[in-house]
């Protein structure tokens, strides 16, 4: 969710002194403060004052002026009302809300009745949250706006909704949790009071948040929403829950003119039978977004979808896997069975490629903001939809299709399905907007068929009367023309006119009544012309007519079914979501997990699904794939071993194995076998948090403690270098009383990697701590890295290695070696568990006379010591360092400096 700044509030201006038009603007200005005015003018959606500023700024648009108030040019900025979606989208991207103030009648309707301006009025405010123009939303994510209300002082009362799908939820959740309820749904706006629009959690969103109070009565309010007697009906809800889906709901009305979409009845979670990770833990996963931007993700790495609604129902299931055994074996079985049948996947798949979102589509017929392609997409939809049952109804047989793939299938086909009758009712090649015409097909209705022929064939009219009045007149060069504010008129030549304005013509529909005279021709018009010009007008204007109310027809037939149509449209998402496992499990070498309910972990061979995409997706070497084994005895791993080595890579691709599976997926190994798990902690890698004031040990002390604190011994936890961010010492010691409390009192599988070595001396202390290390092997002076897991602990860290490998010069990493030398030399003997380190030993007697503290002597110098620095062995020749020995040696014995022999060669020493 990324951090939006509020929208600056630019000052609105005395509307004292306002022409009409910029008057209805000021008083619109004033009823939305918040938000920018789209201001329509003609062609144009016209912005004045600060929002032109601000826009502007925002769009890269040109800020000119358009007249004076009190003396002063208006600032404005325009958008083409043909492109307003372009424009919208760049703005609520950035979290912008736009007051759309529309024309209500036009320029000839304000005339007629003297207005001073045609009238206008906000009819929409848009914001991330509330949109539905496909234009404006991500196909594979959900737009939520949560609502927030407090449920007294430990918990908050939350609801969701969606008003692109119409999908609604609820939950109460613990203040302590709200951080990652936030991170779960990534939500577009959230809408919370005063007081938790202000905490923690909530501050980062910046102009996301808006501020509301919760209602008094919100379960009654929301119970008429529905129009049900109590919310009752559908589940039960706490206090907080219901005032927080009142809160939703009053807020997606006021962006709405007052109408609420189609929404689905709210599911009240309870909160249980999902696994909880936290903010810090979805960070550090990156499971739905990568932190540096790109796919570079879980979803990304595993979406094989081919649906947009398929790809927003896997990101649901990455982001809240379920901790229950029997609906993730559903889940399973459905994967099983269609990775087992390839012809049955393959041909639901065929149905699948370029198949509408139908969900999305519902939700902008119920508002009446849709184009005829929303109906198209139902139509489209529906008929993949039955393709899809076709296909799984001839798959029966053995083995049996599961109950999941089952159930899906049955609520492909809405019983009042609309398809047949939108596959009559739709035109061939339909038209962008409503408004243009064509939408229904001939043969559907015939009153509009009727009107059409009529609409038409004006020129076949037109040619007829033409004939007849050539005839009536006696003029045989007569033509009939339109003009644009006279409308069908009779032009004759100067000559026939004259004669024809000194005849007295007969009373009838074809007697001539002059309007225009020009220098060679003369204009007349007739009954006959003045009915013909009224039939075709006529006829234009009831088409339209007839065509609005046949689509009118149309939409409620849609509408009648639309809880069925939103199940269909959801079988089919689910149905893509497991397809798509099958999939990625055929084509990867991915297997079922075994979930037994107790506390295992073994994994053989196993792999991270977004490394191995990344290194497949940039031809590198093929990913190395590891073991992991948490089972009962052994549920501790001490993971030691050099930067660079792959710890930290280890560690995440086992946490994602739990996320994977638990989520109804099959996962990147050989076999697994994964116990439940309730809660998943991850803390590996470093940040900061500078607005927030903590240092990036106080954000790593944070995140180890929210583990401390919530893990038992049905949690999963990885750490990567805890206390690495403080002195040695105190970071030793820190990670010491950790380790031992995941041991003895959490008593969680846990991955906890480290560069103190010191700790794997716990292994005999701790029964259940596995050391393991990372391979690495010396080839002709170099280290190779060799990705690999093994059991025992790693021997060095090899960090001046990696400090060379990254171009710190030479003398530095020569003088780091030497430092190290002695540090090593200090502290060999030292036996953690004997108390002989430095923070078990008891503090030394403190001298509290007052005066300054004694002056450590100088040590006196080495000459051993410094010409050994002063050497550099890789620029040496071999005869020189075969000097530079001899002069060592001869420093060492005392004997001052010795004379190298002679040498025949390279390979021989006399």
């Amino acid at each position: 969710m990324d951090s939006v700044p509020p929208i600056p509030s630019a000052p609105i201006p005395n509307p004292a002194g306002a022409t009409p038009a910029l008057a209805q603007w000021f008083a619109a200005k004033q009823a939305h403060p918040d938000a920018l005015l789209f201001f329509r003018m003609g062609d144009f959606f016209e912005l004045f004052f600060g929002d032109a500023t601000t826009a502007g700024e925002a769009l890269g648009l040109a800020v000119s002026h358009r007249g004076e108030h009190q003396g002063q040019p208006v600032p404005m900025a325009g958008v083409p009302v043909h492109a307003m979606e372009a424009y919208l989208a760049r703005l609520i991207r950035r979290g912008f809300r736009v007051a759309i103030c529309e024309q209500m009648e036009t320029p000839e309707a304000a005339k007629a009745r003297k207005a001073p301006a045609v009238r206008r009025e906000v009819v929409r405010i848009v914001t991330p949250a509330t949109v539905t123009e496909e234009a404006l939303l991500e196909g594979a994510r959900p737009s939520w706006l949560l609502a927030l209300a407090p449920e007294g002082a430990e918990r908050v009362g939350a609801a969701w909704l969606d008003v692109s799908t119409g999908h609604v939820c609820t939950e109460s959740v613990a203040a302590a949790e709200l951080g990652a309820l936030l991170a779960r749904l990534d939500p577009a706006e959230v809408v919370a009071p005063g007081s938790l629009a202000a905490g923690d959690a909530l501050t980062p969103l910046g102009g996301l948040v808006r501020e509301a109070a919760p209602p008094r009565d919100g379960a009654r309010l929301a119970a008429e929403a529905w129009g049900v007697a109590s919310l009752s009906a559908f589940g039960s809800f706490t206090e907080g829950e219901a005032n927080a889906l009142a809160m939703a709901l009053d807020y997606v009305r006021g962006a709405s003119g007052g109408t609420l979409p189609r929404l689905a009845p709210p599911e009240a979670r309870g909160g249980e039978g999902t696994l909880r990770m936290d903010a810090a833990t979805r960070r550090s996963l990156e499971i739905l977004k990568a932190e540096r931007g790109g796919k570079d993700c879980l979803l990304g790495a595993v979406d094989r979808t081919l649906t947009a609604a398929g790809a927003r129902e896997l990101a649901a299931r990455l982001a809240s896997p379920l901790a229950e055994a029997a609906p993730i074996a559903a889940r399973h079985d459905a994967v099983a069975f269609l990775l087992a049948a390839g012809s049955v996947r393959a041909a639901l798949r065929d149905s699948l490629k370029g198949a509408p979102d139908m969900a999305r589509a519902l939700g902008r017929l119920s508002v009446e903001r849709f184009f005829p392609r929303d109906l198209a997409s139902l139509r489209d939809g529906l008929a993949r939809a039955e393709a899809m049952q076709a296909a799984l109804r001839d798959a029966a047989g053995v083995p049996p299709i599961p109950p999941l793939l089952v159930a899906a299938g049955q609520a492909l086909v809405p019983g009042n399905s609309p398809r047949a009758e939108l596959d009559r009712a739709l035109a061939g090649e339909l038209p962008a907007r409503l408004e243009d015409g064509g939408v229904v097909g001939p043969g559907y209705d015939g009153e509009l068929d009727a009107l059409r022929r009529l609409r038409d064939d004006a020129r076949g009219a037109i040619l007829a009367l033409q004939m007849d009045l050539a005839q009536a007149w006696g003029v045989a060069s007569l033509k009939i023309r339109h003009h644009q504010q006279l409308g069908f008129l009779a032009e004759v030549p100067a000559a026939a006119g004259e004669i024809l304005l000194r005849q007295k013509p007969a009373p009838g529909p074809m007697a001539p009544v002059h309007r225009q005279s020009m220098a060679s021709a003369h204009r007349f018009t007739c009954g006959a012309l003045t009915d013909l010009d009224r039939r075709l007008s006529q006829a234009r204007d009831e088409a339209s007519r007839r065509e609005a109310l046949v689509i009118r027809h149309l939409r409620k037939l849609c509408l009648d079914a639309a809880p069925a149509i939103a199940a269909a449209a959801r079988a089919v998402a689910e149905i893509d979501v497991h397809a798509a496992s099958a999939e990625l499990a055929a084509s990867g070498g991915w297997c079922r997990p075994d979930m037994p309910d107790r506390p295992d972990f073994c994994i053989a061979q196993g792999r991270h699904p977004v490394v191995e995409a990344a290194l497949r997706r940039n031809r590198g070497p093929a990913f190395v794939p590891n073991d992991a084994d948490l089972s009962p005895g052994r549920r501790l791993c001490l993971l030691t071993g050099p930067n660079m080595a792959g710890k930290s890579t280890y560690l995440r691709q086992n946490a994602l194995m739990v996320v994977l599976a638990q989520a109804g997926l099959y996962v990147p190994a050989e076999s697994a076998r994964i116990g439940l798990v309730d809660r998943l902690f991850s803390r590996v890698g470093t940040a900061d948090d500078i607005a927030g004031g903590r240092s990036t040990f106080m954000v790593e002390m944070s995140e180890t403690a929210a583990v401390l604190n919530q893990a038992g011994p049905r949690s999963f936890v990885v750490l990567d270098e805890v206390g690495r961010g403080t002195a040695t010492w105190d970071g030793l010691a820190i990670a010491w009383a950790v380790l031992e409390a995941l041991h003895d009192r959490l008593r969680s599988r846990t991955l906890f990697a480290t560069h103190f070595h010191e700790l794997t001396a716990l292994a005999g202390k701790l029964p259940e701590l596995a050391p393991a290390a990372m391979k690495v092997r010396e080839h002709r002076g170099q280290v190779v890295f060799q990705h690999l897991v093994g059991p025992g602990a790693s021997e060095r860290s090899w960090g001046l290695h990696v400090a060379r490998l990254a171009g710190v010069p030479r003398d530095v990493v020569g003088r780091a070696e030497a430092v190290l030398a002695s540090l090593e030399e200090r502290a060999r003997g030292l036996d953690p568990l004997s108390g002989e380190l430095p923070l078990f030993a008891a503090a030394p007697a403190r001298n509290h006379a007052p005066g300054p503290s004694p002056a450590r002597p100088e040590p006196d110098p080495d000459p051993l010591r410094e010409a050994l620095e002063a050497l550099d062995p890789d620029a040496m020749a071999p005869r020189e360092a075969l000097e530079a020995l001899y002069r060592l040696k001869s420093m060492l014995t005392g004997h001052g400096m010795a004379v190298a022999p002679q040498r025949d060669s390279l390979s021989s020493v006399e």
